[in-house]
């Protein structure tokens, strides 16, 4: 068996068997992470797989949550199956817009466009009634499928993440390694080269843009259930900045590479607020945080998915220098 395929196979059997060994906030915080790692799944499909830097991607998981929320029934648990669906294309028709847009600009400018639109999104929630305000807005009655999954039981809304998570992983190989897939790694590599072979690269990008949106939605779509509250800093750009953050952590171009990065990262975090362990320095966690993810990219550029194979180089490296020195003889 590839060992790729063993590894998260492995890393989500541990995944579904964490909540019998794991405590009631250990299975809260995996929970929050593997919605996360859904998030940092969506934007590793543009930024590693397509190539495009997007800065607000935050933008697409807060309107996901908002619309999970405005448009879930006030009195009785609406369908669950209808509310994800209206959340996550909720998020890909406002992703649309903006990359139609967007994809228009290059490099730097294409990320402050993302940035733009992104903020505009988070004002109007901040700034008018539509969103609460800054105080944000809650779920009233959490979505269901009749008796079969009730997201108001925190070990079904785990096995639900989980299940969206592992449909989100597959669904992302399978692309990644179809026609379509092989067009956006093209793009990525050379766009240039890819319109001279008469690839008309700008629907390709919108719609791997498109894509990526929704899947923030769906992130959205499950924070939103999970907390049963929404407020405006899912939006913010510094939500933005820490998702590109866990990418660039675990590896960009690899979808294990978004799942590590996305545990390393919130790992990462609750260590450095623990006051248990950091004492009143974990009032400036930001800084610990801040430090560690600055050497971890000095140290390893390939992010956390590429420290097997810098153990095999340098292995590899010893064993040829070896071979390669001459042996000295003391015979006279």
């Amino acid at each position: 068996m590839n060992s790729r395929l063993l590894f998260v196979l492995c890393a989500f059997a541990a995944l579904l068997a964490y909540p019998w060994v794991g405590g009631k906030f250990g299975v809260d915080l995996v929970n929050k992470i593997m919605i996360y790692a859904i998030f940092a799944l969506s934007l590793e499909l543009l930024v590693g797989g397509t190539g495009l830097v997007c800065f607000g991607q935050a933008a697409f998981f807060g309107i996901g949550a908002y619309a999970t929320v405005l448009l879930s029934p006030t009195s009785e648990a609406g369908s669950l199956c209808l509310l994800l669906l209206a959340s996550a294309l909720t998020a890909g028709l406002y992703a649309l817009v903006v990359g139609s847009l967007s994809l228009r600009t290059k490099g730097v400018y294409f990320i402050m466009v993302t940035l733009a639109f992104a903020q505009m999104a988070y004002y109007v929630v901040h700034d008018t009634p539509l969103g609460g305000g800054t105080d944000g807005i809650y779920l009233n009655v959490k979505p269901a499928m009749g008796q079969l999954i009730d997201l108001e039981d925190p070990l079904v809304m785990y096995q639900f993440t989980l299940a969206m998570l592992a449909l989100t992983f597959g669904f992302l190989t399978v692309l990644l390694r179809s026609r379509f897939g092989h067009a956006l790694a093209g793009i990525r590599v050379n766009e240039q080269r890819m319109r001279a072979t008469g690839f008309a690269t700008y629907p390709y990008k919108l719609a791997a843009f498109t894509l990526s949106g929704t899947l923030a939605g769906l992130a959205g779509f499950l924070f939103a259930v999970k907390d049963g509250f929404v407020n405006p800093e899912m939006m913010s750009w510094h939500l933005s900045g820490a998702v590109l953050i866990m990418i660039i952590l675990g590896g960009l171009g690899h979808l294990r590479g978004a799942l590590i990065g996305a545990f390393a990262f919130a790992l990462l975090q609750e260590l450095f607020r623990s006051e248990a362990v950091f004492g009143a320095l974990a009032k400036h966690w930001h800084l610990g945080l801040g430090l560690t993810i600055i050497a971890s990219v000095a140290l390893l550029p390939r992010g956390l998915v590429g420290v097997p194979g810098q153990i095999r180089e340098r292995l590899i490296g010893r064993s040829s220098r070896r071979a390669e020195t001459p042996e000295v003889s003391h015979e006279r």
